[in-house]
């Protein structure tokens, strides 16, 4: 379903506003060259003084102001088109008329809408033209010409202006939306698409470059029990005490994700050994955790370590440190196990 935003009468009503009363000065110095008559001058008033706050009321106050506003635009070209044959075909006010109305209808953000508007601008010069009998006189005269320079340049400054902030607050948006889709909303560490994109990066630099890097995919010590016994709401705190205890023990240029569930895991741009010590360092913080009103409440992390794989891409990597965590499951539980590609691929 397309955005229907009902504030669109909100912002466009400054700038109906100035655009009419802009486009006055030349259509009233046209007026007085033509002697005019008090219609066209009525009609003046009423199209460029007292419509644009009638067609803000009538928005605001329908029960789908998106589409009341739409209607209001088609009202515009239809105004826009009955002017061109009152000014006897002017041709550069008649010109900076129908260009403004238009790019408004572009602007508006509202699908199609200068294309559905054409039709309706172009009805209204026809019968318009009709009644005055099509009276042409192109040359526009040096006081006409300064009378458009207004609305070509305020009008169109003030629009780039807003739409040089819609654009910033959407690119302020999509940063923001950005960082939500690079964090796991439960821990604040990095999600799994971002978390693999970085250390797939890691692991083609230590290929590239011979970096060092080590894979650490760890998991809390019977964590079903704690939510069955504790509570899932404890179980979440659980989770980001765990996340942050990994921010604050792990060196900074470590990247760290949730795979999901109670799994994580840190790519570490270390050596095995000295990774092992991170490890480790992480195990002791993580056990030394305390939770306020669940004072019987001890954790414990089980630590699968892997080098890199000789060949194979980020699922090998993860296998391998998954089978050390598996190791480690079976050896009793909070501990770190390390095991390169070739045994952790050796048969059981």
């Amino acid at each position: 379903m397309a955005f229907r935003p009902r504030y669109l009468p909100r912002l466009t009503y400054p700038f109906r506003v100035l655009g009419m009363s802009l486009a006055a000065l030349p259509i009233g110095v046209v007026l007085h060259d033509l002697q005019a008559g008090w219609l066209p001058w009525a009609w003046l008033v009423l199209s460029c003084g007292i419509w644009p706050h009638l067609a803000y009321v009538w928005a605001r106050r329908s029960a789908d102001p998106y589409a009341a506003e739409a209607r209001n635009f088609l009202v515009d070209s239809i105004l826009a088109g009955s002017w061109v044959p009152m000014m006897h075909f002017n041709l550069l006010p008649s010109a900076v008329l129908v260009t403004v109305v238009t790019a408004d209808k572009v602007n508006s953000g509202i699908p199609g809408l200068w294309l559905r508007a054409l039709p309706a601008m172009l009805l209204s010069m026809l019968l318009v033209g009709l009644a005055t009998g099509f009276e042409v006189d192109l040359p526009s005269r040096t006081a006409v010409v300064l009378a458009c320079l207004p609305i070509m340049m305020i009008h169109t400054l003030a629009v780039s202006a807003n739409i040089y902030r819609l654009m910033r607050r959407v690119q302020a948006q999509n940063v923001q939306l950005e960082e939500v889709n690079r964090r796991d909303g439960l821990t604040g560490l990095d999600s799994r698409g971002h978390w693999e994109d970085q250390a797939r990066r890691l692991l083609q630099r230590h290929r590239g470059e011979d970096a060092p890097a080590s894979l650490l995919l760890l998991d809390i010590d019977h964590f079903k029990r704690i939510n069955d016994r504790h509570g899932h709401g404890v179980g979440d705190d659980v989770l980001r005490a765990l996340a942050g205890r990994m921010r604050e023990s792990l060196p900074p240029d470590g990247i760290r994700g949730r795979l999901g569930g109670d799994e994580f895991v840190v790519a570490l741009p270390l050596r095995p050994d000295e990774a092992l010590a991170q490890a480790e360092r992480l195990r002791a913080a993580v056990q030394s955790l305390s939770f306020p009103g669940q004072p019987d409440l001890e954790i414990s992390i089980s630590v699968g370590l892997a080098s890199p794989p000789a060949t194979g891409d980020l699922r090998a990597w993860l296998e391998a440190a998954d089978a050390a965590l598996y190791r480690a499951k079976h050896g009793g539980r909070n501990r770190t196990e390390h095991l390169t590609p070739e045994v952790a691929g050796s048969p059981s």
